[in-house]
């Protein structure tokens, strides 16, 4: 076990500014901590850092867990915990039903003693119906979005004994804990108030970056009531915030400002998308006229590391409007090969194209992209149009600070 105060000492160098990129030496403000020893911050109230973390009860009635991480993770979780305490686990609360957030539970299941009673939100189990549905699907969409090619998704779950809708409070061995259900980043997700720590645990609904609710590659989130359930939050007065990814927040004053700041990016988001909406504009009008506020995308714990804020647009787009973008051609297009091929036909061949996205991608990278796409499609055996293609894409994930774009585009660099 490291010293004390290690993830103390990441939550401040992070939030007086320590930034992380591409590239840097800096800590990442969400997985900087992973794998960092268990962390005690109030008597029987303990912390582990890993991919999805984990907040720990240890109360005279056996071991509570809010979340269990997720399965690479499985092992130096219960070694942590098991190092802090050894009382019965008896009770696991699930914030929702991301694999980072429940597939640790393995580890105990070999424990001697009951199961421990697991608590989650009613739609956690139809959550996990749909994985074992589409378990190809999401092996393929996040193995490229975290570059782990060939990544097996998991089908084994532990489905909750006991399920709530709206709120419901539990006494984890003495300890009161309000669950409240609030639609964010998922459908089913769970955010747990400590009155008597004063903590707030908030799942992913807080992960020290721009929310991850715009994920191109996955199923619609609710930025709006994002917003108000961090509000609710914010309004209890904590004083120590324990985040689903990210060290933890302390004294009621950052806490406070880390909650209400965030949900204001994703008012003003919401806002603007709704206005430019309701004014008749297309979703290409309402991704070039909405901006997040750049004053807020500096806050150490909004910057967009994870997701991106136009992503965010994208997603408030289908909530609201459908996937129709407003352009009559996109309704029935045709084929991207047939697209492309006349493209090319009208630009002088396939090479012609290559060679003017080249020749463009210092002043529009995103236009050189499309440019070596459609040269691709028209031509997808040429080597000269392949290699230049994979090139342009090498230099736009290095210039993407949101690891959702980058690990896209790096994707497609690649033969």
């Amino acid at each position: 076990m490291t010293s004390p105060g290690t993830l103390r000492d990441l939550s401040e160098r992070l939030w007086q500014g320590d930034k992380a990129g591409a590239g840097s030496s800096a800590p990442h403000p969400l997985f900087g901590a992973v794998g960092m020893a268990l962390e005690e911050y109030r008597p029987g109230l303990a912390f582990v850092a890993s991919f999805g973390n984990v907040t720990a009860l240890d109360t005279p009635e056996g071991l509570a867990l809010i979340d269990v991480g997720g399965p690479m993770a499985a092992a130096h979780i219960h070694g942590a915990v098991r190092g802090w305490t050894g009382r019965a686990l008896r009770k696991v609360v699930y914030t929702h039903g991301h694999v980072d957030h429940v597939m640790g539970i393995s580890a105990f299941a070999g424990e001697p003693g009951p199961a421990p009673h697991v608590i989650a939100h009613c739609d956690v189990p139809a959550r996990f119906d749909r994985y074992k549905l589409t378990a190809g699907w999401n092996g393929a969409i996040n193995g490229r979005q975290f570059g782990l090619p060939g990544f097996t998704w998991p089908t084994d779950y532990r489905y909750p004994d006991e399920v709530y809708r709206d709120h419901l409070t539990l006494e984890l061995g003495g300890i009161r804990a309000e669950l409240h259900h609030a639609r964010g980043e998922t459908d089913d997700h769970t955010w747990v108030w400590l009155p008597d720590h004063k903590t707030v645990v908030t799942g992913d609904l807080f992960i020290w970056a721009v929310p991850n609710c715009g994920n191109p590659q996955k199923v619609q989130r609710y930025p709006g009531e994002w917003a108000v359930a961090l509000r609710t939050m914010a309004a209890l007065g904590a004083e120590l915030l324990l985040p689903g990814h990210g060290p933890p927040i302390e004294g009621a004053a950052r806490v406070h400002q880390a909650l209400t700041e965030t949900a204001a990016l994703l008012e003003s988001l919401h806002q603007q998308v709704l206005a430019q909406m309701n004014a008749g504009a297309s979703l290409d009008t309402v991704l070039a006229e909405v901006r997040a506020p750049a004053a807020l995308l500096e806050r150490p714990y909004l910057r967009p590391v994870y997701d991106d804020p136009t992503f965010i647009v994208r997603a408030l787009w289908r909530l609201y409007g459908g996937w129709w973008d407003g352009d009559p051609a996109h309704l029935k297009p045709p084929g991207e090969r047939a697209l492309a091929t006349e493209v090319a036909r009208l630009a002088g061949g396939a090479g012609a194209l290559i060679d003017r996205a080249v020749a463009v991608a210092e002043a529009d990278l995103a236009l050189a992209c499309q440019l070596a796409e459609w040269a691709h499609a028209a031509a997808p055996g040429d080597p000269a149009i392949t290699r230049l293609r994979a090139e342009l894409y090498t230099r736009r994930a290095a210039g993407e600070p949101s690891l959702m774009a980058r690990a896209i585009f790096t994707a497609a660099s690649r033969p």
